[in-house]
């Protein structure tokens, strides 16, 4: 079993900042990939920032504001959120890729966290 537990969010005007963490616990083997995605109401589920062994992406409304990384020793990925704009407001999700020698390589989510930023 993998859990994913987000924490970090909250209410912040706009031009503040946040900082989300997200720990991946359980029996697994390695995690690959790890991720942050966010639902806003009205709007499809996107990708927000990810972070392989190659490097990070992010979406475009998020670059040079947003910064992701990781903890390898303690399982954890950090999204640091800058300048946060009222457009950034909505759950906040935890995503990884994670391998377990039961199941292989899947994909597995967390509860997610509320982010609002008020004008």
């Amino acid at each position: 079993q993998v859990q994913l537990v987000e924490s970090g969010g909250g209410l912040v005007q706009a031009g503040g900042s946040l900082r989300l963490s997200c720990v991946v616990s359980g029996d697994f083997r390695v995690i690959n990939i790890m991720g942050w995605y966010r639902e806003a109401p009205g709007k499809q589920r996107e990708l927000v920032a990810r972070i392989t062994n190659l490097g990070t992406n992010y979406a475009d409304s998020v670059t040079g504001r947003f910064a992701i990384s990781r903890d390898f020793a303690k399982n954890t990925v950090f999204l640091q959120m800058d300048n946060l704009k009222p457009e950034d407001t909505g759950v906040y999700l935890c995503n990884a890729n994670v391998y377990t020698y039961r199941t292989g390589s899947n994909d597995y989510w967390g509860l997610g966290t509320q982010v609002t930023v008020s004008i």
